[in-house]
């Protein structure tokens, strides 16, 4: 094995992130130098989980990572994701940093997307999670001790009432048939605040839910003490 590659990894706060960073940390591969968020300007959440950039703050420092942000506009187009992007991509790159992580699972059109864009600045786009069974990962998420609160829960896929739920087996039982167990599809988002790879839980609780677009219901999930 050659020296360890500078990479950093592309953080939503969620389980999927999490268990990227972790078997990228786990394999010696790769040297992590930061943790990547974007978050919405107007109200300093991440766009689809609509976690506190607070709280994903207390996270990179609890898992000991520098955290870079990225602020866009809320509705911000694809065109202005990718300038963003494009810029702190270039940044990393003349620090050293030759790929970046993700959390992706099947989704092949995002895939060719992350691919596409990072070939524009010279970076390699990894997925540690790739092709793996969602199920089993699901499963070895909540084995390796991650506790994660749903977040956000697509209505059209999902019922309302699994947000603010606990990401653990009860969940993963009572999910209908045709929802991934991973959310790979959009179905829900999460927010970690504990597990192996965190060196203190992130204290946290579930607030109030609201229906967003009359479509996601939101889970405000809200800082400890």
């Amino acid at each position: 094995m050659g020296p360890a590659r500078k990479a950093v990894v592309a953080w939503s706060s969620g389980k999927d992130s999490a268990l990227a960073l972790h078997d990228a940390a786990r394999s010696g591969r790769y040297e992590i130098v930061s943790l990547l968020t974007t978050l919405t300007a107007d109200d300093d959440r991440v766009s689809m989980h609509g976690v506190r950039g607070e709280l994903v703050r207390r996270q990179a420092a609890s898992l000991g990572y520098p955290l870079a942000e990225v602020a866009l506009a809320r509705g911000a187009t694809n065109d202005e994701y990718a300038s963003a992007m494009g810029h702190t991509m270039e940044a990393f790159r003349d620090r050293g940093v030759s790929c970046v992580i993700f959390g992706d699972i099947f989704l092949e059109d995002l895939r060719a997307c992350r691919e596409a864009n990072l070939a524009k600045v010279d970076m390699e786009a990894v997925f540690p999670l790739w092709g793996h069974d969602t199920g089993a990962l699901a499963r070895r998420a909540i084995a390796l001790g991650m506790r994660a609160i749903v977040t956000c829960v697509d209505g059209e896929a999902l019922d309302g009432r699994f947000a603010g739920r606990a990401f653990d087996e009860e969940f993963l039982a009572e999910l209908p048939d045709g929802v991934d167990p991973c959310g790979e599809n959009g179905e829900f988002h999460t927010f970690v605040h504990d597990g192996c790879i965190f060196r203190e839980p992130v204290p946290c609780r579930a607030g109030r839910v609201e229906l967003r677009d009359a479509r996601f219901s939101v889970c405000d999930v809200l800082p400890g003490e």
